[in-house]
Parts: C-alpha cells; sequence; structure tokens
C-alpha cells in the first residue's frame, strides 16, 4: 500500500476524501465555481437525516479544499456548487442540485428518479427548459458518497502475474454467473462473495481460466428512459462513480462492508491463481446528455469534464449523450487516479477500457495513438505493468480503430470474430445451399494471430484477444439457434443491438425438436470453441457459454436483470458434454505451446530437413499454394511446428463445407504420422486414437475441425 505523499504549499491536496488525524481533508474540482460547500449527513435521533453545509474555505488552481475537524469513517457527504448559471457558456451550477464525489470510495443509496434531480426546469414527462434553472432540492433523492477506510487485511495476496501466452480469459457478470448457481449458498448468489465462493472458483479452475474481465463493478445508475419503462441498466455501462464499487453487487449492506467485500474477493480469486481484470467506461458517464440529470460533474463543472463544440454542446461519441474530455488535465488525472486506486488499493490485475477510442481522441477529435492520456496510462510505473485491453472502437467518425493502438495495449480482435462467424456459420449456411462461401484466406490470418493488424511495434500476437461471442451480441448458443435478433422484452420495438450478427438458424428459428437440427447446431458450437481455444493469441470465453447458454435470442439484453441473462446451471446431457468438451480444449491448448506462442509464424525454413514454423496444406495433403483465393475453398490443414521449439507439432484441419470430405495427411518433413486428439464429429472427446501414417486420406465429417499431433521421425 503506498502512503499518501505529504501535502505541497503551493499545490493543492489529492483530490476526495482522506481521514486526518483530527477530522477529514475534502478536496474537489469546480474550476470555474464562485463557492463549494461539502454537506455532511447524518442521523437524528428521530431518526430523520440532518444536513450541515461547510463551506470549503481554501482554493487553487481551480481545486476547493479544507479540513472539516470531527469527521470519521463512516460519514455521509457530497456537495454543493454556486456560480454562474449560463448554458450558452456551459456554465451550469446549481447550488440546489446535491453533487457527488468524483472520487468518493465508497456511494451508498441509489438514485431516485424524479425532476428535481435535473439543473433545468422539467416537467414530470422529465422535459423542459434547458436555459431555465430549477431551485428544487435535489437531496432527497441522491445517494450519499461515505468516507472509508482503505486498510484491509490482504495476508499473503500476490498477484499471480499471468502471461498472456498462458492466459483464457472468461467475460463474466458478476449477478449472472452464479444467482442461480445452487452450489452457492442463496445469500450470496449474484455477489462478489458469490463470484469467490469455492463452488463457483471450482468451476473456474476445471475450466482453466486464468482471468475474469468483470462487467462494469464501478457505481452505476440506471437510464432514466429504462426507469420509466420499469426496467435497468443491468450491465453497468452508465458510471456514477469511478473509485467506488456498485453496492448492489454486495452482500453486505454498509459501504465499508461492501469495499471489504469486494477486495475479498479479489483476494479470494487471487489465491486461486485467477487474475482479475475489470471493464471500465472512462468514456462517458451517468450524466448522459446536455438534458440529462445533474449529479456529481456536469454541476462541478460541465465545460472541464466534456467534450464540447462551439457552441456549449455535447461532443458524443460514444452513443450515451456525453463524452468525458481527456484533453483536460484534470480529466485525465481523474482516470489514472482511479485506474491507480483499483490496482493498488483494490489489488486488480488489469482492465478492459469500453469504446476506448474515445479516450484517444485529441483536440481535434480525432484518433491520436500518442494522445497525452495513453503515453501517460503506458508510462506509469503502476499502470504500464497491469494488462490493458482496448476495446478498438467508438461511435464517432473514423471509430474503428482494430491494430491500431500501441503496445503495451493488447485489443478485442472484432475482425476475428467475424472471421470465425463466416466461416462456420455463413459460409456453411451457403455450402448448404449448394452456394460458394468466401474461402479460407481470412480464417487462416486470424488463425494464427492476425498479423497483418498486430505485426507493427513488436507487439506480437498476445496484442490479439480472440473471441466469438461477448456480453454485446449472441450467446454461443443463440448464434446457432437465430437468423435474427429477438429484443422485443428490451422496449425497443427490435430496433436495439446489432443486425451484423452472421450466425445461422441451421433451418429452423428458435427452439426446435429435431434430432439432425440439433446435431448440426451442437457440432457448429463445437467448430467456434474450437477455433478459439486453438487460435494463436489470447482466447476469451463469454461466460456460460461453456454450457450452451442462451438467452432466448435476445443479442442486448443489457435491461434484462432475469432469467435471460442468468446462467443456468441445470444442464442437460448436452451440455455437461459441451463443458467437458471445452476443458478437454483449453487441456490442449495449455499441453501444446506451440498454439500460443507469442511470435508470429514466418512461414520460415527452421530445419535442414526443409521443414517450416507453419506450412499449410489442402485436403489433398499438398501445400496450398495459388489455391488460397478460391472461394470453393471449405477445407485447409495448418501445420505448427513445434520441434525447433522443442515442443510438439500440431496438425489442425478444417472442414468447412457441408458435405464429408476425404483429407489426406500432410507428408511433412520430419513427420511420418499423426494421432487424432479431438473431433467436433464427436459429443464428447474421445481418448487419442492410434497413430495414423503420413499420406493417409482420413474422412472429415461435413462442418467438423480435428486436432492431431505429430510424430517426428526417430
Amino acid at each position: 500500500m503506498c502512503p499518501t505523499p505529504e501535502p505541497t504549499p503551493d499545490l493543492p491536496p489529492e483530490l476526495g476524501a482522506r481521514l486526518t488525524a483530527d477530522g477529514a481533508q475534502f478536496s474537489v474540482y469546480a474550476g470555474h465555481a464562485r463557492s463549494v460547500e461539502v454537506c455532511l449527513f447524518d442521523a437524528a435521533p428521530d431518526g430523520t437525516t440532518t444536513e450541515r453545509r461547510v463551506p470549503l474555505r481554501h482554493r487553487a488552481h481551480g481545486t476547493w479544499f479544507d479540513v472539516v475537524p470531527g469527521v470519521r469513517a463512516g460519514q455521509r457527504y457530497a456537495f454543493r456548487v454556486d456560480g454562474d448559471w449560463d448554458p450558452e457558456r456551459a456554465l451550469l451550477h446549481n447550488p440546489a442540485k446535491l453533487l457527488l464525489d468524483p472520487y468518493a470510495r465508497a456511494i451508498e443509496g441509489a438514485v431516485r428518479l424524479d425532476p428535481a434531480l435535473y439543473g433545468h426546469r422539467v416537467g414530470p414527462d422529465l422535459r423542459g427548459d434547458l436555459w431555465q434553472r430549477d431551485d428544487r432540492d435535489s437531496a432527497p433523492f441522491m445517494p450519499r458518497c461515505v468516507v472509508v477506510e482503505d486498510e484491509f487485511d490482504w495476508g499473503a495476496d500476490r498477484f499471480p502475474r499471468r502471461s498472456l501466452t498462458e492466459s483464457l480469459v472468461y467475460e463474466v457478470h458478476v449477478v449472472n454467473a452464479t444467482k442461480l448457481h445452487p452450489g452457492v449458498p442463496e445469500p450470496l448468489r449474484g455477489t462478489y462473495a458469490g463470484l469467490a465462493h469455492p463452488a463457483f472458483v471450482e468451476h473456474l479452475l476445471g475450466l482453466g481460466v486464468t482471468a475474469v474481465e468483470l462487467l462494469p463493478v464501478h457505481t452505476f445508475t440506471h437510464e432514466p428512459d429504462l426507469v420509466l419503462r420499469g426496467l435497468t441498466n443491468h450491465w453497468g455501462y452508465n458510471t456514477l462513480g469511478f473509485f467506488a464499487p456498485h453496492a448492489p453487487y454486495a452482500v453486505a449492506t454498509d459501504p465499508q462492508g461492501v469495499l471489504d467485500e469486494f477486495k475479498g474477493m479479489v483476494k479470494a480469486l487471487h489465491a486461486a491463481g485467477i487474475e482479475v481484470l475489470l471493464d471500465v467506461v472512462y468514456n462517458h458517464t451517468a450524466e448522459n446528455e446536455r438534458d440529462g440529470m445533474t449529479l456529481s460533474w456536469r454541476g462541478l463543472d460541465q465545460r472541464a469534464y466534456y467534450r464540447l463544440d462551439a457552441r456549449g454542446r455535447d461532443i458524443d461519441v460514444t452513443g450515451c449523450g456525453n463524452t468525458l474530455d481527456l484533453t483536460h488535465p484534470v480529466v485525465a488525472r481523474q482516470v489514472l487516479d482511479s485506474l491507480r486506486y483499483w490496482v493498488e488499493q483494490c489489488h486488480v490485475d488489469g482492465f478492459r477500457f469500453d469504446l476506448a477510442v474515445a479516450l484517444g481522441r485529441g483536440k481535434d477529435d480525432g484518433f491520436d495513438r500518442d494522445h497525452p492520456f495513453l503515453v501517460a496510462l503506458r508510462t506509469d510505473p503502476v499502470l504500464s505493468r497491469a494488462k490493458l485491453v482496448a476495446e478498438p472502437w467508438d461511435l464517432g467518425i473514423h471509430g474503428w480503430r482494430t491494430g491500431q493502438f500501441p503496445p503495451p495495449f493488447s485489443e478485442w480482435n472484432d475482425r476475428y470474430r467475424d472471421a470465425t462467424r463466416t466461416f462456420w456459420l455463413r459460409d456453411l449456411a451457403a455450402s448448404t445451399a449448394g452456394a460458394d462461401g468466401h474461402g479460407v484466406r481470412e480464417l487462416a490470418t486470424r488463425l494464427t494471430g492476425s498479423q497483418d493488424l498486430f505485426d507493427t511495434h513488436d507487439r506480437g500476437t498476445i496484442a490479439s484477444v480472440n473471441f466469438v461471442t461477448a456480453h454485446d451480441g449472441f450467446t454461443l448458443a443463440d448464434l446457432t439457434t437465430y437468423d435474427t435478433k429477438h429484443n422485443g422484452a428490451n422496449g425497443h420495438a427490435g430496433a436495439d443491438g446489432s443486425n451484423d450478427n452472421r450466425s445461422w438458424n441451421h433451418g429452423v428459428e428458435g427452439r426446435t425438436d429435431s434430432c439432425d437440427v440439433l446435431a448440426a447446431r451442437r457440432r457448429s458450437m463445437r467448430n467456434l470453441l474450437g477455433t478459439l481455444l486453438l487460435s494463436t493469441g489470447v482466447p476469451m470465453i463469454n461466460a456460460g457459454d461453456e454450457l450452451g447458454r442462451s438467452q432466448r435470442g435476445n443479442n442486448n439484453p443489457y435491461s434484462q436483470d432475469n432469467e435471460i441473462s442468468w446462467t443456468s446451471w441445470d444442464l442437460e446431457p448436452w451440455q455437461e458434454d459441451l463443458l467437458e468438451t471445452t476443458r478437454h480444449l483449453v487441456r490442449l491448448r495449455r499441453d501444446h505451446p506451440v498454439l500460443r506462442q507469442r511470435a508470429f509464424f514466418s512461414g520460415r525454413q527452421i530445419h535442414e530437413d526443409g521443414s517450416t514454423d507453419l506450412a499449410w496444406f489442402g485436403s489433398d495433403g499438398a501445400p496450398m499454394g495459388s489455391r488460397w483465393d478460391g472461394p470453393a475453398v471449405s477445407v485447409l490443414q495448418a501445420l505448427y511446428n513445434g520441434a525447433w521449439l522443442d515442443h510438439q507439432s500440431v496438425l489442425i484441419t478444417l472442414n468447412g463445407s457441408a458435405r464429408p470430405v476425404g483429407v489426406t495427411l500432410p507428408a511433412a518433413p520430419g513427420t511420418t504420422a499423426y494421432v487424432l486428439l479431438w473431433d467436433s464429429a464427436d459429443d464428447r472427446p474421445s481418448p487419442p486414437g492410434s497413430p495414423v501414417a503420413a499420406g493417409t486420406v482420413v474422412t472429415a465429417v461435413g462442418a467438423s475441425l480435428q486436432v492431431w499431433s505429430a510424430v517426428e521421425a526417430g
């Protein structure tokens, strides 16, 4: 734990609330304000709550601060800010609005939707005049910040520091994971403590997971339109506090207990050798568009915190109404301080940055890989050692930037997702109808680490986070069950969610009793999982895909805190088979390092016998040669040569056509035979077979993937 720096006479103190020997020091940035008060809330003997307002007397560089005697851990507080109300200049100060501390390490209570939460005058429909200031007190409808202690008994906790070459990332929602888990005690289900319970940890370890990537756990609230429709923002991409864990995810009810429970979860996962990555949303806040609520940043300093155009209107590249302005030093510092807090005080191992392109947009709104924030992140002595993963796009102009982030960032590889789905689903559907697909070139590039995207600046294969499904989109089971999204429960008349799913229902939309259709769907699931777990790069599994979890065709269940989203652990036999298949594939990946090396394959000769580090063959066992670009080519064999690295070589055979194909096992230099390790045609993994001589013709059933270990000469 790092000590708090000593205050410097000419500079403001650290932002936030910090306990002192005789009270607490409060510090907040409000660069255009005339006055700032800290509001202290205490319970009165009659059960009501009293509010005591204490002016912050000191100001430096736009930061207001003071020490308030007598404050102890557990004190509830917030701020009120006075200053100009001039919407034309984006000055929206309103002392009637209670404002949360952007640096609060605990937040108690919820935002209760009411017109008083708006800085401007609105009616019951929450619409009104953006220019007229509203003087109703918002305090009755606002949560409170809470002063908490940082001390926690970490014992012998250590960061696992798992190499990305050995990593298997498991993207998971805290609630969804254990809400229905029979092995987790009912009071703990859907909580931090539930995620750390031995019954769930055992599942992670049995699967071979090295890191959980948690959907947002920063304190968040729900958009007004969802509340009015009786729904919630279940995913949490609507941040209300960048330093405070979301309290409803805890069993504990007191704020200190919530923080300690989160830390206890991290400690328990670390003890099992599992890293904790946080999906973080620093691109926008819960205040949403300009006509939204005033909860914190907007009332403190609209002009500093948000990207605005020349007319003072929000520049929205997030689709959520506002965008944080990381060109402003106060905002960049806030994000860096938040990240350091989660690493240093809460021991998390890394971060996945939602809409990361928004964080790298400069003064001209263009993306800059050398943006000051990205440079600061990469050079920070703490954060540069954490795992950093970018979602490399946002909704602004030229927002798609896959492959363009600097090291040490890894990136979600959407090109991998699309190519894998296209080959195993869209092209397979075309093959079933007698048409040609897209061929194998694109899939081959993705299988071997996407060198075309990540071979600059010595980033290596670990820059590619490979995924077939994620929280956003169809689950693995739904990808093989639905041609179109079924999002009616979200209340947007089906307009929400992606239309580019590259899915295939195998001839029947939705549920069916057809044995043939079900068998084909399950083989497609195995093909997709097999491709993912045998590809070079960092694989990420969407939680529940190993169990065949369905969301009933909803590809955007962001507002569904119910059985649509929760993982069911009541498994049918085919789901047990799929789980065992996933475990088997993870073991194959673990046992064959040639599948997960850091350097890209080059096709170069690595032995005097003529063997190369990677060789491609067609169904006839001959080198691919000039056949790469044929759209009718749907069979491919890849021989990963591990001999030069003192590892076993591996042959992967892919048949993307709907018909069985005779495949000649390649007679490659130094290889005499092959042993079948896995065939996606099998419902459940079989033991390794007997060696089959190179040059032998074997049968690959329609739409199947086979994995062979090579038997070297001598």
